[in-house]
Formats: structure tokens, sequence, C-alpha cells
């Protein structure tokens, strides 16, 4: 089988977050990845059964608010990108909600609050997940709602088995008394190869494969959750679940070095992916390779310069005009490059705030046997979201409405009804007008970094779609928040996995960079590659979560 990129020494590779990498998996038919093992395998029984991508992509997603509800859930919102093979088209879905029609810049002034608490019911927009399924099963879905929610009913009172890295993620759940009930029954958290059950969570999935996404919205779902906000001082009310509606959009994409790349337009963070690779696109990286500090130094500081402008001007465009042709295009992308000294790390460039690099988020990609693609990611925002799990319900509530802005002057300032900025952002690649493939990565600030660094793997360095996940890799920290926030004077922090070597730490550091040493970066990486010379399918997911990219 011929490879879709040229092959490079294994030398010239760098060294990898584990070990080992994990084998691709290849397949013919279809391929589910996500990062639990057993999700994956609801999602890959729907495409067994006759079921297209999106209809395992929400099977998987409702799998994963059971089975990861740290991180997502339908208290959290969600995206999607979805390639329909019929019509060789892609559509983009922003299904995330807005704030309060009761919550204003005002109303936290007058309680003395300078920033929107991170935790609590202040902290809430409305969630827009299940609208999302709803969204995505009417304009692709061949099975009803209720048959995709099946397995994770059965698996939500059945029970389903703890795997590691989540099992880490559920410790100090039951020091919390609002999620103890539903997470930590009799207090302590289920660890790993334990069974947890979620009954509430259960009869909730129910509710919605009876009565659909009028039941979360206008029904009982709403009606429990405005009753849990009035008694915990919360600002939810009917209208504000009532009112919420997804939203189809256009993606919006550059090219690099012959692939489209496709992401969402804002409130979400994708065109900060674009951004990078605009100013990257300008090096010859293939020439430096992964194990040269010219290549590390040179994604910073496209880097910086990508997030100074998401702090700027990123927010929801239905209340302030966001220059995205501008942002994303060549022209621009050549003037900002010219801020770029190769020798010399930026360090005026705004950075920024630790909200943005707790996120706790989930990615998953289907691709099927006609070759309909759907890259998905949901997301509650920080671990458990708010900290807020309604007991009766059996989810949390996420807390997103901590990334508005309290300065009246900002872009991305809290508005009543508006959607806050936000951080999950699904990625699609094309080529020559055909899928090619299908990928996110996730981790709040790390998710635009992500994207640049897997495809950059793969297109300049020639790394297989595993490795291209697999390999070692910096997030930097720092830069200027969409909240307001400026940055320190270092001009952040380079974060940097122990597979990268200490010369290139080093070299960095003689650059005026600030680095630290880290064992794992934030985030988790799944992606399905379509192979353009077989058409066979080549599916990767990596160790630094529990995913699974299983196929048929």
């Amino acid at each position: 089988m011929r490879s879709a990129f040229p092959l490079v020494l294994l030398l010239a590779l760098p060294a990898f977050a584990q070990p080992r990498p994990r084998p691709i998996t290849y397949a013919a038919n279809g391929i589910v990845a996500t990062s639990h093992p057993v999700a994956a395998q609801v999602g890959l029984d729907v495409l067994k059964s006759g079921g297209n991508a999106v209809d395992a992509a929400i099977a998987t997603s409702a799998a994963m608010g059971l089975m990861e509800p740290m991180s997502c859930g339908i208290g959290g919102d969600l995206f999607a990108i979805v390639w329909d093979a019929k019509t060789k088209t892609l559509h983009g879905l922003n299904a995330n909600g807005a704030a309060p029609l009761a919550a204003s810049i005002n109303y936290f002034k007058d309680k003395g609050l300078d920033e929107i608490p991170e935790k609590g019911p202040l902290s809430w927009s409305v969630p827009g997940c299940v609208d999302g399924w709803d969204a995505l099963q009417k304009k692709f879905g061949t099975k009803p709602l209720a048959e995709l929610l099946a397995p994770s009913i059965r698996y939500a009172k059945d029970g389903v088995v703890v795997p590691e890295v989540i099992g880490g993620y559920w410790r100090g759940a039951g020091r919390i008394a609002d999620l103890r009930d539903v997470y930590a029954p009799g207090g302590d958290a289920p660890r790993t190869g334990e069974l947890f059950k979620n009954p509430a969570l259960a009869k909730t999935y129910q509710l919605i494969a009876d009565g659909g996404r009028d039941a979360y919205y206008k029904g009982p779902i709403a009606k429990t959750l405005v009753a849990y906000s009035q008694k915990h001082g919360g600002l939810f009310a009917p209208e504000d679940f009532a009112r919420h509606a997804s939203e189809w959009v256009k993606p919006v994409s550059t090219n690099y070095r012959g692939y489209d790349v496709w992401e969402l337009p804002p409130p979400g963070q994708g065109i900060a992916a674009l951004q990078m690779f605009n100013i990257l696109e300008g090096y010859n990286l293939k020439a430096m390779g992964p194990n040269s500090p010219d290549y590390w130094h040179l994604l910073a500081e496209a880097k910086k310069l990508a997030y100074a402008d998401r702090a700027k001007f990123y927010t929801d465009p239905r209340f302030a005009k966001v220059p995205v042709e501008k942002l994303i295009s060549k022209e621009y992308a050549a003037d900002r490059r010219k801020l770029i000294d190769e020798k010399k790390a930026m360090t005026e460039v705004p950075a920024g705030d630790a909200k943005i690099g707790k996120a706790d988020t989930i990615y998953l990609c289907v691709v099927d046997k006609d070759r309909n693609c759907c890259s998905l990611i949901q997301s509650n925002y920080f671990g458990f979201g708010s900290g807020m799990a309604p007991v009766d319900l059996g989810f949390a509530i996420q807390n997103r409405g901590t990334l508005f802005s309290l300065d009246p002057t900002h872009a991305n300032k809290l508005e009543p009804g508006k959607r806050p900025f936000h951080t999950i952002i699904p990625a699609m690649v094309t080529k020559d007008g055909q899928p090619f493939f299908c990928y996110g990565v996730m981790g709040g600030d790390m998710q635009p970094q992500g994207h640049v660094q897997v495809l950059v793997n793969m297109i300049d360095f020639g790394m297989n779609v595993q490795q291209a996940g697999e390999a070692a890799r910096i997030e930097h920290v720092g830069s200027a928040t969409p909240t307001g926030k400026p940055g320190t004077a270092t001009g952040g922090t380079i974060k940097a996995e122990m597979g990268i070597s200490d010369a290139i730490v080093n070299e960095l550091k003689k650059r005026g960079h600030v680095v630290d040493r880290v064992r794992t970066n934030g985030g988790g990486y799944q992606g399905i590659l379509i192979d353009p010379i077989t058409g066979m399918l080549k599916g990767a997911t990596e160790t630094r979560k529990d995913g699974a990219a299983v196929g048929y």
C-alpha cells in the first residue's frame, strides 16, 4: 500500500509522547474514533447496523456524556463539521448556547465582581448539546434519536467500567457537594476498573428519546434546570431554553501547501489555527525538520500573533463584526509574519489568563462506507463544568459563561442572549475537493496549536496519521484572552513534553523563551484519514487519552 505522504528516515522523526506509538487502525467500511473505547464501539455498532457517520457520531456523543462526564455531556455545548458525500459539500454546526437574558455586566458589577466566577450558577450559559443532536439528526440522520440513545441508556442503567485516564479525571469529585450524589455515590468517586452507573441520566436520556429536543428545552428537563437555578441563585428562566436554537454555518478555510484546512468561524477559536497555518507557510518547515529549534520557535511565535488577534476580535458575530476574511487572508499573514524575529522570542505580545488552560473536552470523528464524515467536539469547559449537577437529571452544567468579558468596551463583552467565546473546535481537511482528513485535538487553549502541530507533522514532516498525534509537542500558554486579561512581560511560557530534547529546550531558552517541562500537554487527538490513492480509511487515537479508533 502506498503512503499518502513521502517516507522520511526514522531518525528524522521526533520522540513520541509514549515509548511506542499505537498502530494505525485500517478499515474499508467505516471508523469511529474517540477517547473512550466503549463509546467508540457504540458508534461502530451504529455503522454496522446501516447508520451513517452522523448517526454514529450522535450515538457516540451520547455515550461519551455518560462515560467521560467530567469532560462533556448534555449540560454542555457541541460543534461539528459534516461532509455530505451525496452533495460533496461541507456543513458547520454551532450548537452552543447563550447567556441568560437576565445576565448583564451591571448585574455582576452590582455584586462587586470584576469577572464572572469560574464555578457555580453564575457561570452558566444555556447548554446546546441536545439541540445539536436534533439539528444533526434532522439534516443528515437516517436513524431515530431514540435508537441512537438506546445503548447509552442501557449502559447508564447497567454500568460501564471506568478506564485509566478517565479514572484519574474522576478523582476529587467526592469532595464537591454539588457533584457527589451524581458522580461519587457514597462520597467516593469510581476508580479505574470499577463500574459506574447513572440511573438519573438514563431517565433523562429516555425523556429525550421519547420527547425529542423539546423535552430538554421546553419540557420537564428545562423545568428542572430552571427550578434548580432559582434554588441556587442562577439566572436561568424558561425563555432562555425555549428560545435556544443551533446555527448552521459555512466553514471557513485556508490552503496550506495544497491542502484546504476547514474550521468553524467565531465565536469559536478555529480561525486561530488558520492564522497560524498562514504564518507558518512562509517558512520551509520541511527543511528544518521536527528536531529543529527553529521550527518550535516559529510555531510559538505564530501562536502568539494569532492569539493576540483572538483576544481582540473573536466574539459572537451576531453581536459584533468579526473581520474573519481579513484575519485568515494570506496578505494579513504576510504582514504579521514581519513581526517575527527568527532568533529572538517576542515578549511584548499580550499573554494571558490560566482559565483557558483548564478545559476538559472530548473529540470524536466518524467516516462511513459512503465517505460521509463527521468531525464533532463537545465539552463542559472545566472538569464537571460549573461543579454543579442536578441529582435528578444526572449531568453537570457547563461553565462556558465564564469566558465573557465584563469590560463594556471589549468585543466579547457579556450581553443578554449572547454566546460566549468558545474554545472547542472540530476540523476537516480536503484535497482537490474531496475529504482527506477528519480530525481534532482537545484541551482548551491547546486546540488550535494542536491542529497545527498534527497537520505540520503529516504534511511537512511526512509522519503517518498515528505518528502525527503521538509525537511530542509543545503548548504555549500565556497569550491574551478574550475575557480581556492582558499578558505577562515574558511573552508567555512554552510547555514542552519530555519527548522534546534538552538541546531544543536549551536553544529556545537562549532565544528568550520561558520553557517548562511537562509529562504531557492538555488535550488528546483523534483522526481519520481517507487515503487518496487506495480509498481506505486510516484511524488514529493516542495515549494521552483512553481512546480507541475502531473500524470494520
